[in-house]
């Protein structure tokens, strides 16, 4: 989800090999009704170019009645990418946002200064069983760009590029790649893609970002003789001209990156900042909890309930 259970977010000590810089074993967290396995960040690696957090959601089962209710909550100094294979998410913020994602769409909210937003499963979909699956991505934003005022996009299925070739489906999310660029407006150089192989399909990584990653949602890749089965994730080495071969089953892959930023960021719950007195700014605006008056308000038609900040 793109509300964080982890003040200081970890990960499991990952396993190198030859070809590839960083094999990233996500860490799964039970949540309520079902499963969040988080990628990003990692011991030895803190982001994937701007990337710096990657949740799978997923997959689920819910029951008629039941659904996801995911609070308003803040964020400062990222961008949130909601992502869907399966299932719907109502979101609502506090800059007036009331958008219904469904498959295949996307939605970015840019938090910048600070932003509050809810996440919940319409109450169509609870009137019968529903399945939830996807990704949730946080992007960090450069240090001109933390301040801003936040923004939200919604994108539609149609509107995103897809490239396809030879058993190969490209769904390009966000950014430039494969000589595609999606509609969203980003902040920092970077790519995100939703890949379908069919059985033994290849696909050369793109080569003209510094920073690349794979994440296999589903079957299996190979990688330089190595076999990588779902809930892997692996960065590989700039510049290394490269190209993974989907198993026997086939595979669905998310390929991300971009360029690097200036440097690490700070993280702390929702927080994300190349300061740390920005952080402290927020929690101590959040935790007065005066709606309007601050970095943060609820959003128009949430505001009966809130996310307190954790102690």
């Amino acid at each position: 989800m793109s509300w964080n259970p982890a003040l200081e977010p970890g990960c499991p000590s990952p396993g190198d090999l030859d070809a590839i810089e960083t094999v990233i074993v996500p860490r799964a967290r039970d949540i309520g009704r079902f499963e969040v396995r988080r990628a990003l960040p990692a011991p030895s690696r803190q982001m994937v170019g701007p990337f710096i957090f990657f949740d799978q959601v997923g997959p689920a089962e819910l029951l008629t009645g039941h659904g996801v209710d995911v609070r308003p909550h803040p964020h400062i100094g990222l961008g949130t990418v909601t992502y869907l294979f399966q299932g719907e998410f109502h979101h609502q913020d506090s800059i007036g946002t009331n958008q219904v994602i469904t498959p295949g769409a996307v939605n970015w909210m840019v938090a910048g200064k600070g932003v509050t937003h809810s996440e919940r499963t319409p109450a169509l979909h609870r009137q019968h069983p529903n399945r939830l699956f996807g990704i949730q991505t946080w992007v960090a934003l450069p240090e001109s760009d933390e301040d801003m005022l936040p923004t939200f996009s919604h994108h539609g299925v149609d509107a995103l590029p897809v490239i396809e070739d030879a058993g190969t489906s490209v769904r390009l999310i966000l950014g430039h790649a494969y000589g595609q660029q999606a509609p969203a407006h980003l902040y920092s150089d970077a790519f995100y893609a939703d890949v379908v192989l069919q059985p033994h399909a290849r696909l050369p990584l793109p080569d003209d970002h510094e920073d690349r990653g794979i994440y296999v949602v589903e079957g299996s890749l190979v990688v330089a003789g190595q076999t990588f089965e779902a809930q892997r994730m692996m960065v590989f080495r700039p510049g290394d001209a490269l190209a993974v071969t989907a198993g026997p089953r086939g595979a669905r892959l998310m390929l991300l990156g971009g360029a690097t930023l200036n440097g690490p960021r700070y993280i702390w719950w929702n927080f994300v900042s190349s300061r740390r007195d920005r952080i402290e700014s927020a929690k101590e605006d959040y935790r007065r909890a005066r709606w309007g008056q601050g970095l943060f308000d609820l959003p128009p038609d949430d505001r009966d309930e809130f996310m307190p900040l954790p102690e």
